[in-house]
C-alpha cells in the first residue's frame, strides 16, 4: 500500500492541462471506468451536463469567497444547492428517485434550465448578498437554451425543487444560539493559542441532518481516556511529528501536511468537477455525483461538530504544554475540541462517495492544494484516507484516534446515504 500519493509541482516546466484546468478552477474560489447514460440522456438531443459544474463554480464562489462562509458550515449549503439541483434533474430526466417528490414536469422541459434555476434560486435565497452577480450568472446559463416551452418549463422545474428544498429547511437549527462553555479540566477542550478564540460554529452539531436522522445516530467509541496506552502513544506521535520547530517528519511528510491545510471542502468540490468531466458523465449522473457527495459531507459535518461539542476533548497543544511550555504545532490549531477530526469526517465521506461512484480501487482522483500548488493523484480511496489521516497529526493539531474515529464516521454517513437516497429508480 502506498502512504504518500504522488504530488507534481505546478511551478515552472511543462505542466499538463488537465493539471492547470484543475487549479484554474480553484483559484476562482477510473481508470477506464464510465457511467452509461440514462435512456432520457440517450435521447437525440442531449442536455449540456456542464451546467452541473458550472453552478458548482459559482456555488463555491459564492460561499467562500464572496460571502467568508466557515468551512464546516459550507458543507450544509453545497448540500443544499446539490440536493434542489438533483431533484431538478431528476425530475425530468428520471432513472432515480428523487430527494423530494416533485410535480410531473413538461415533456419538453430543459434540465439545463432546470438545474440552473434550481442552483440560481437556492444560493439567491441564502446568499441575498451576491444576488447582483448570480443574476448575471443566471442570464448567462440561460443564454445558450433556445427560448420556448422547454426554457420556460424547465425554469418552473427548477423553481419549485429550489423552493422545496428552502422550505424544508425552515427552521432546521443552523445559527442558533449555542456555545460551548466548560471547565478547564485535564482532557478537557479549551480555547488554544494563539487566538484563544472560542469554540467556531458551535450550533452546526444541532443541525437538522439531510440524509440522517439525528446527529447522534452514528455511535462512536470516544476518545481515549488519559490513563490509557493508546493515549500516550497518540499523544508521543503528535508531540514527535507534528511540531513547528525540532520535529521528526521528513520533509515530504511536511509537504504532504500543508498540502492538507487548504480548503478540504473546496479541494473535493474541484476534484469532483474534474472527475464528471474527464469520464464523460452527463447530466443526471454529474447531478447525482455531486449530491452524494455534498449530501454525505454535510451529514458528516454535522455529525462530526455534535462529537465536538458532546466529548469536548483537548486539543494537542493544550495536552503538551502541560509538560513543555514551549511545544508549538506546524501551524495555529482551529477553535474547535480534537474529537472528532473535521478533515477526517469530510475525507471520509469523500473518499467513500468517490469509491461508490468510481470504484475504491480505480478512483484516479486527482487533488489540487492552493497552499502548496501542487497536485495530488489518488489511485484508491484507501490512499486518500491514509494520507489525510497521517497529515493532521503531521501538522500538529489531532491526535490519531480523533483521525481513526472521524474518518470511520465519514464513511458512515457515505454508506447510509448511498443506501437510503438517490438510489435507481424501481
Amino acid at each position: 500500500m502506498r502512504v504518500h500519493a504522488g504530488a507534481r509541482t505546478l511551478t515552472g516546466g511543462t505542466m499538463p492541462v488537465r493539471l492547470s484546468r484543475i487549479l484554474a478552477i480553484a483559484s476562482l474560489t477510473a481508470v477506464g471506468f464510465s457511467v452509461a447514460p440514462s435512456h432520457a440522456e440517450s435521447q437525440v438531443t442531449m442536455a449540456n451536463p456542464a451546467v452541473i459544474t458550472e453552478w458548482n463554480t459559482i456555488a463555491a464562489r459564492t460561499i467562500f469567497t464572496e460571502n467568508a462562509t466557515p468551512i464546516p458550515a459550507s458543507g450544509l449549503y453545497f448540500g443544499f444547492v446539490s440536493i434542489a439541483v438533483y431533484d431538478a434533474v431528476v425530475t425530468i430526466k428520471g432513472g432515480y428517485e428523487p430527494y423530494t417528490k416533485q410535480p410531473r414536469p413538461h415533456p419538453r422541459a430543459s434540465s439545463e434550465a432546470a438545474a440552473a434555476t434550481a442552483a440560481y434560486r437556492v444560493l439567491s435565497h441564502y446568499f441575498p448578498a451576491s444576488g447582483e452577480k448570480l443574476s448575471t450568472d443566471y442570464a448567462a446559463s440561460l443564454a445558450g437554451i433556445p427560448p420556448g416551452a422547454g426554457l420556460e418549463q424547465g425554469k418552473r422545474v427548477g423553481e419549485i425543487a429550489a423552493a422545496t428544498l428552502i422550505r424544508l429547511r425552515q427552521n432546521d437549527g443552523r445559527d442558533a444560539n449555542v456555545s460551548l462553555d466548560v471547565a478547564p479540566n485535564p482532557g478537557v477542550w479549551r480555547p488554544t493559542p494563539d487566538a484563544f478564540a472560542p469554540m467556531a460554529v458551535p450550533w452546526l452539531g444541532f443541525v437538522t441532518p439531510l440524509a440522517l436522522r439525528s446527529p447522534t445516530q452514528i455511535r462512536l467509541p470516544g476518545p481515549d481516556a488519559l490513563h490509557t496506552k493508546a493515549y500516550a502513544r497518540d499523544l508521543a506521535e503528535v508531540k514527535a511529528y507534528g511540531a513547528k520547530e525540532g520535529s521528526s517528519r521528513t520533509a515530504q511528510q511536511t509537504e504532504t501536511a500543508l498540502f492538507w491545510n487548504a480548503n478540504v471542502v473546496l479541494q473535493y468540490q474541484v476534484a469532483l468537477r474534474d472527475q464528471v468531466t474527464r469520464r464523460g458523465l452527463g447530466i443526471l449522473h454529474s447531478a447525482r455525483a455531486f449530491v452524494l457527495l455534498n449530501t454525505a459531507t454535510a451529514d458528516a459535518l454535522v455529525s462530526c461538530w455534535r462529537a465536538k461539542y458532546d466529548y469536548a476533548y483537548w486539543r494537542p497543544i493544550t495536552a503538551i504544554r502541560t509538560t513543555d511550555a514551549s511545544w508549538t504545532p506546524l501551524v495555529q490549531t482551529p477553535p474547535y475540541p480534537d474529537y472528532t477530526s473535521g478533515h477526517a469526517c469530510i475525507s471520509g465521506a469523500a473518499s467513500n462517495t468517490f469509491g461508490h461512484l468510481f470504484g475504491s480501487r480505480s478512483l484516479d482522483l486527482e487533488v489540487s492544494s492552493s497552499v502548496t500548488s501542487t497536485v495530488k493523484h489518488f489511485r484508491t480511496a484507501r490512499e486518500l484516507d491514509v494520507e489525510t489521516m497521517n497529515a493532521r497529526i503531521w501538522l500538529g493539531i489531532h491526535f490519531r484516534k480523533a483521525m481513526i474515529d472521524g474518518n470511520k464516521l465519514g464513511h458512515q454517513v457515505s454508506d447510509w446515504t448511498i443506501r437510503h437516497h438517490f438510489r435507481p429508480a424501481r
